[in-house]
């Protein structure tokens, strides 16, 4: 199969060229694509433009990359893929940006070709659960749920911030607490004490819009108990969540977490309590668990200090303190997992197993979960130290590497219940 450059013209048309083959990135420079490295576009993705961004497709006779400026004497411009939620890029599209292009707003861009009649994209599915499919939600129907849900409790203010998150921002988990299924998000935190690169809910320096507005008056504990008790007992298998994308880090709310938690085991032994967190306080991890918190995700984007730092600007703690919260997940026996930020080109390096390896043998994670970073990616290799980029091997076959040397580590895209770990 022969996968062939795309490209859009002014107006966001999407063409693909009789000639040049696609081209991508796993690395610093552009490589041709092959049919093992594509999957048809997940159902649900969106294709967006990459403006002022020339793509760069490869030469059939040469092998040679070759920069698409114009085509019939127009300009034209790259084209890529945000992959529908459970699925991860392995590739990124190959372009070349203009002096003054604008930077990209906070989706991951996943390399786009064409063949056989469809469209092919650089990436896998990592999940089967459907939880976050985008065709399983209705916009009415979400509309309906909030106005009768705002019936019973429409004084509550962190029910106030779900109807925001579900119709404003098009939170899935926001709109799966209306539809009384699966995971529902309990943002509580209005602080932050990292300063990431990608950031969605606040960006001060005005590079690039963050697309959330930051929670600005935290909920009470009560106001957290009644939602997460109510969806806890209308879904079976619910799965609550603290640390959401309109929120900084809940850790910093320790107090609160605490209390809610507390309160929400007072009433029911049921569903799963998630947190969400940068890891940065494990004293506070630790008064969680004997609240009764029953699973966390600690996000990385690298286990390497250096890279670390560069995105996560950690304000007050440092990377120890994050293995060390992971280390006392395990010492409570409870469900524990890497949200491993993914970006070809570093993630699926010998240099990064080379360190991650050793830490998931030291904190012993239930899990690892394969996100997509969301941000420019010319942003991010910016910001961190020269030549972190390097060829990879390719996502897949680091998760078959780390599930070879580690056969109960599981992978996937969202927080499990715990009754899926045999956890009651």
């Amino acid at each position: 199969m022969k996968l062939h450059t795309v490209f859009c013209d002014e107006g966001g048309n999407i063409y693909d060229h009789p000639k040049l083959l696609m081209a991508a990135l796993d690395g610093p420079e552009p490589r041709a694509v092959s049919d093992r490295d594509v999957v048809p576009v997940p159902r649900g993705s969106d294709f967006m433009i990459l403006p002022e961004r020339h793509p760069v497709g490869i030469d059939h006779h040469t092998g040679q990359p070759v920069v698409l400026e114009r085509w019939k004497g127009d300009p034209v411009y790259a084209a890529a893929v945000f992959m529908a939620p459970a699925h991860t890029q392995t590739m990124r599209p190959a372009y070349v940006t203009l002096k003054d292009a604008p930077v990209l707003p906070l989706f991951a861009y996943t390399a786009l070709g064409f063949a056989r009649g469809q469209f092919w994209v650089a990436g896998l599915r990592v999940d089967t659960d459907p939880r976050q499919d985008p065709w399983r939600f209705k916009t009415d129907m979400i509309q309906k749920r909030i106005d009768k849900r705002l019936q019973h409790m429409g004084c509550n203010r962190l029910v106030q911030q779900l109807v925001r998150c579900a119709m404003e921002y098009g939170c899935r988990a926001a709109q799966n607490f209306f539809l009384d299924r699966w995971e529902a998000p309990l943002p509580t935190s209005i602080a932050c004490n990292a300063q990431c690169v990608g950031c969605i809910s606040l960006q001060p320096d005005g590079q690039f819009k963050a697309s959330h507005e930051r929670l600005d008056v935290p909920p009470t504990a009560e106001e957290i108990a009644e939602v997460a008790v109510g969806h806890i007992g209308r879904v079976k298998r619910a799965v609550v969540s603290f640390g959401q994308g309109c929120e900084g880090e809940p850790l910093l709310m320790g107090d609160l977490l605490e209390e809610s938690i507390r309160l929400i085991r007072k009433e029911t032994a049921q569903g799963t309590v998630n947190l969400n967190t940068n890891g940065s306080f494990p004293d506070v991890v630790d008064r969680l668990f004997r609240a009764g918190l029953d699973s966390i995700r600690v996000s990385l984007n690298s286990p390497r200090r250096d890279l670390y730092d560069a995105y996560f600007k950690p304000q007050g703690y440092e990377l120890a303190d994050v293995f060390e919260t992971l280390k006392i997940a395990r010492t409570y026996e409870k469900i524990s997992s890497i949200n491993l930020l993914v970006f070809p080109g570093i993630t699926d390096t010998e240099l990064e197993l080379k360190v991650l390896v050793p830490l998931i043998d030291d904190v012993k994670p239930n899990m690892i979960q394969m996100r997509n970073l969301n941000i420019d990616p010319e942003i991010y290799i910016d910001s961190l130290p020269p030549n972190a980029l390097s060829v990879g091997f390719g996502v897949k076959e680091t998760m078959d590497r780390l599930k070879k040397r580690f056969p109960h580590l599981r992978f996937g895209y969202f927080n499990p219940p715990k009754e899926t770990f045999g956890h009651n």
